[in-house]
C-alpha cells in the first residue's frame, strides 16, 4: 500500500521538527517558541562559527 500526500497544504509553513502545518508564519513562530523552546535555546547557545579542521580559506 502506498501513502499519497495531499498537495492542498503545500504552500503553508511547516515545522521542520514535528512536521505540523500552520496557516501563517506567526503561528509557526509561536509554536516553535513554545513547543520546541529547548531545541532553539540549545542551538543558539552552541553556535561555534570557527572553521572546521580541513577547511580551506580562499583569499
Amino acid at each position: 500500500m502506498y501513502m499519497v500526500l495531499p498537495l492542498v497544504d503545500e504552500d503553508k509553513p511547516k515545522c521542520y521538527i514535528c512536521h505540523n502545518g500552520f496557516d501563517t508564519i506567526e503561528e509557526l513562530r509561536r509554536h516553535q517558541n513554545s513547543s520546541h523552546k529547548e531545541f532553539f535555546e540549545f542551538h543558539e547557545k552552541n553556535q561555534n562559527r570557527e572553521p572546521a579542521p580541513g577547511d580551506v580559506t580562499v583569499f
